[in-house]
Parts: structure tokens; C-alpha cells; sequence
């Protein structure tokens, strides 16, 4: 009796789990976890919705492992041997050289077929690369190497090679070889080696004779005038002007004159730009010449490109050039102390503080605030390394503690042009710039300064500006595309590549 009390608690503990099981599992089978907060807002499982959205999107932030820029390491530079070797292995455009794939001549241990006819001679095209040379070309062509070399030392003899473009299409007529194993000869050559010239080379009696062939060029400015009507650049572009040109004449005009509102619809155009044209019909047109605006029957803008102390900007005919406003910065550091009294850093009294520093790590550069010639250049007690530049009506700068200096005395110098480095010599307590401003040999507030400087043309220079001027407008519009009187040919007269080709083949292959 003692041992079936336990036997009958057990079975019923298996028989009737308890009450709250059966509740939890039932409240988990009902539990909504994405409900929809679009229902029954402001309940209970509206609120519990809403704060489980954003548990989950506080958990995807504060998880987030943000986006940073992948490092790509640079491609490394390959030499002369290098590059070849890569050269061989790409698909290059034929435009551009090219010459995929290993190219190797046949050799003895090549079994020749006995069946197999050889042509006589081939015609080929080869087309000079960017990068290439005139011999390498040939070479790639199937012609030998020694040969090659003889073929461009007498092609420069008539034009220098680097004067040829790349692009430029060579013509070849290679010959019966007297062996298999060797490469073929060129019997005749042809090719436009510059705008103006073209050369021609036939073999006669063994030698290859060239011929050179000069091609009249017509030099005469293009000269394109017209009514602004509504749009000039419309205008200009329906006349045949390029639209880079177009372009140069709006960037020139606007220095000068508002485009968008100072010229009017009746006003004219006229630009004048460089142009070349062969008797063969091809024609280049290069930079902007001229730029004018005619207003009423009488120039209102004349602007002419001319070179000053070798560097070139736009002057209107007046001879006044174009107009270059504001002080440039001496260096791109922060101002660290400015104009007026303070106490020195290293002597310990206050005393004036004749201009402002900037500071700077040691060797940044220093700039010319503006155009002017260098009055001094070398050590200079408590400034160290020390610059001064004359700006002309008794303005001057100066700049001290320089690292080094990079002009020398005497020299002409440009605005924004580097004159030295950033250091600490002198009396400095670390690397920083010393800049003054002078008026008439004494120190002023370099902050209560603005540099203007507009060149002037004077005595010669200015005469043959205006003759210049004179020149250009005296074309008329459309002369440029006047007919071309063709050159003589200089050397013996050479049969046409096909007629070499004919006659070499013996009328067919």
C-alpha cells in the first residue's frame, strides 16, 4: 500500500498539466509581433507595435557599419621594355598603332609549304601610333630592321619624324623576297608626312628614290561676321564658326562687357581665328586671332591677343590690356598675428608690428601678391631669409623667416608666382611668414591695400600692336576660302603607288 501513493501522483501529474502552460502557450500563439500600425491606434498593441519598430530600427543604427571609400593601391609606372611588352599583348585601335599579339618571322625550323604560291608583293596601309616611331612601324609591317633604319633616316632628312602626327597613314609596297626566311623589301612608299608636304618613294635600279611633293597652303585668317540677332553663340555657329572658337570669343568679349545684357540684337560679331587650308582640300583652324563687337557701323570692342615680356593676354586696341583686381595671397596659411603694436615673442617689449604673419609648415610656398621685380633677395638681420618686390608707384612687398628663397635680384616676376618657402630664420620662434606692405619706402597695413594691375602698351611695342590690328581687319570675311594655286613638285617624277604596285606584280599576282 506504501508503494502505490507515488504510482497514482504520477500518472496524474502526466495526465493534467498546469493551467498556466496551457495560458502561456495560448497568449504566445496569439501574440502579434508586426501589427499593423495603421489599425487601432493609440491601443495597447498600437504602443507596443510602435515601440518594438523602434527597438528594431535603433538596433539597425546603433549596428550600422557605416560606408568608407575602398583604398585601391596605384598602378605601378613601367619602363621603355615594359610597356612594349604590354603593348603587344592589348587590342589597340589601328588609329592608334595598333599591334596586338606576338609577331614572330618565320625560321628555318618552320617547314615551308611546297604547294603554296608567294605573292609577289603585298599592299599594306600602316597607320603611326601615339608613342610610336616612323622605324618600329615599319618594322611591325613586315619590313627588315636594317632597312627600316635606312627608311627613316631618309625620311628626316626631308622632315624632322617628331613633326610627324600621330594618325598619319603610311602607304607600302613590299616586293618579292629572295628567301623565305628573309623579310621583304619596300619598293615604293607613300605618304602626307605634314600638312604641307607629301613624300613618295620608289625603288629604281636597287635604290629607293624620294620624292618630295609640297602642298600649297593658304594661310590667309578667317574672318566670320554676322548679326548677334537672338542668341550670338547661334549666330556665330550657323556662320561656321567652331564652337571652341565661339567659346574664346564670349570668354574674351565678357572680361570686357556684360554678354548677357550689354549687347544688343543688331549688334555684329566679328572674330577672326587662325586657319590653314591645303590645295587638297583638308583645312585646320586654329586659336582665336581677333575679337570685335560692331555697334552702329563702328567698332565697340577691338581685342587683340599680344605677347608682353613672354606671356601673351588680350589688349583692346587702345593698347590697354586686361585688368587684374585684388591682392593675392602670399601664402594659403591662416593669419596668425596682425598689423599694429604687440609684444615680441622673443625680445619681451611691446613694439610695432610693422605687417602680419601668416602661419605654415616649414617649405610651403610663397606667392608674389602681384606683378613687380625683385629690389632684394638674401639675409636681412631679424627677418632671415628675406624678399622684396617693387610693384611700381612706390608700392612694395616684402616677405621675411623664409626656409629659401626662389628668385633672385633684378628678376621680373608674376602674380601668384612662388618666390620662396615658409621657415623660421631670423628672429622667429617657429616657421611662419613675416609679410609688409610699403608706400613710398614705409610700412602700411598690408589689410588696407587691393592691388589692380592692367598692362599698357607704349612707344613700338603699341605701333605694331595697332598694325597688327590694321592687318587682321583688313581680310575680308570669306577670303580665307578663296582658290589655291598648287605647288611644283620637287625630285623626279614617280609613277602613283598603284601603277608601282602594276607594274611591280607584272600586271596581276
Amino acid at each position: 500500500m506504501s508503494q502505490a501513493v507515488p504510482l497514482l501522483r504520477h500518472s496524474a501529474d502526466n495526465a493534467a498539466p498546469p493551467a498556466w502552460r496551457d495560458a502561456l502557450r495560448d497568449r504566445i500563439a496569439h501574440l502579434d509581433l508586426v501589427p499593423d500600425l495603421g489599425n487601432n491606434i493609440g491601443s495597447t498593441e498600437w504602443w507596443r507595435g510602435l515601440a518594438t519598430l523602434t527597438l528594431l530600427c535603433g538596433s539597425a543604427i546603433a549596428t550600422f557599419p557605416g560606408v568608407a571609400p575602398l583604398a585601391a593601391p596605384g598602378t605601378a609606372a613601367l619602363d621603355a621594355a615594359d610597356f612594349n611588352e604590354a603593348r603587344a599583348q592589348m587590342i589597340v585601335p589601328l588609329a592608334l598603332g595598333g599591334d596586338t599579339g606576338r609577331h614572330m618571322a618565320a625560321t628555318d625550323a618552320v617547314r615551308p609549304l611546297t604547294q603554296t604560291p608567294e605573292r609577289p608583293q603585298i599592299e599594306l596601309t600602316a597607320t603611326l601610333g601615339r608613342g610610336d616611331s616612323f622605324a618600329r612601324l615599319l618594322e611591325r609591317s613586315g619590313v627588315g630592321g636594317s632597312e627600316a633604319q635606312a627608311l627613316a633616316s631618309q625620311v628626316s632628312g626631308a622632315v624632322p619624324l617628331a613633326d610627324i602626327a600621330p594618325g598619319t597613314r603610311i602607304d607600302l609596297v613590299l616586293g618579292r623576297r629572295a628567301a623565305r626566311t628573309m623579310p621583304r623589301p619596300v619598293e615604293a612608299l607613300a605618304m602626307r608626312a605634314r600638312f604641307d608636304l607629301r613624300i613618295e618613294m620608289e625603288r629604281i635600279d636597287g635604290r629607293l628614290v624620294m620624292r618630295r611633293i609640297p602642298i600649297a597652303v593658304d594661310t590667309t585668317p578667317l574672318r566670320i561676321r554676322g548679326r548677334v540677332g537672338d542668341s550670338l553663340y547661334r549666330s556665330a555657329r550657323a556662320a561656321g564658326a567652331p564652337a571652341e572658337t565661339v567659346q574664346a570669343y564670349l570668354r574674351v568679349i565678357g572680361k570686357q562687357i556684360s554678354v548677357g545684357s550689354a549687347i544688343r540684337a543688331s549688334d555684329e560679331y566679328d572674330i577672326i581665328v587662325d586657319y590653314r587650308r591645303a590645295e587638297t582640300g583638308e583645312s585646320e583652324t586654329g586659336k582665336l586671332l581677333y575679337a570685335g563687337l560692331i555697334r552702329d557701323g563702328k567698332a565697340k570692342l577691338s581685342m587683340l591677343e599680344w605677347n608682353v615680356d613672354g606671356q601673351r593676354q588680350w589688349f583692346e586696341a587702345s593698347g590697354v590690356g586686361e585688368q587684374r583686381g585684388g591682392m593675392t595671397r602670399p601664402t594659403n596659411g591662416r593669419i596668425t598675428s596682425s598689423f599694429g603694436m604687440r609684444r615680441h615673442p622673443i625680445l619681451g617689449y611691446k613694439r610695432m608690428h610693422s605687417g602680419i604673419d601668416f602661419g605654415g609648415g616649414y617649405g610651403a610656398p610663397i606667392y608674389a601678391v602681384s606683378d613687380g621685380v625683385v629690389s632684394m633677395a638674401g639675409r636681412n638681420g631679424g627677418y632671415g631669409n628675406f624678399v622684396k618686390l617693387s610693384h611700381g608707384d612706390g608700392l612694395a612687398t616684402g616677405y621675411g623667416h623664409m626656409s629659401r628663397i626662389a628668385v633672385r635680384s633684378g628678376q621680373r616676376v608674376n602674380r601668384g608666382q612662388v618666390i620662396g618657402y615658409i621657415g623660421s630664420t631670423g628672429l622667429s620662434t617657429g616657421p611662419h611668414l613675416h609679410y609688409e606692405l610699403y608706400r613710398n619706402g614705409r610700412a602700411v597695413n598690408p589689410s588696407s591695400v587691393t592691388f589692380v594691375t592692367r598692362a599698357l602698351l607704349e612707344g613700338k611695342a603699341l605701333a605694331d600692336f595697332r598694325a597688327r590690328i590694321r592687318t587682321l581687319t583688313a581680310v575680308a570675311p570669306g577670303a580665307a576660302l578663296a582658290p589655291i594655286a598648287p605647288k611644283q613638285a620637287e625630285g623626279p617624277k614617280l609613277g602613283s603607288l598603284a601603277d608601282v604596285a602594276s607594274k611591280r606584280a607584272g600586271g596581276g599576282i
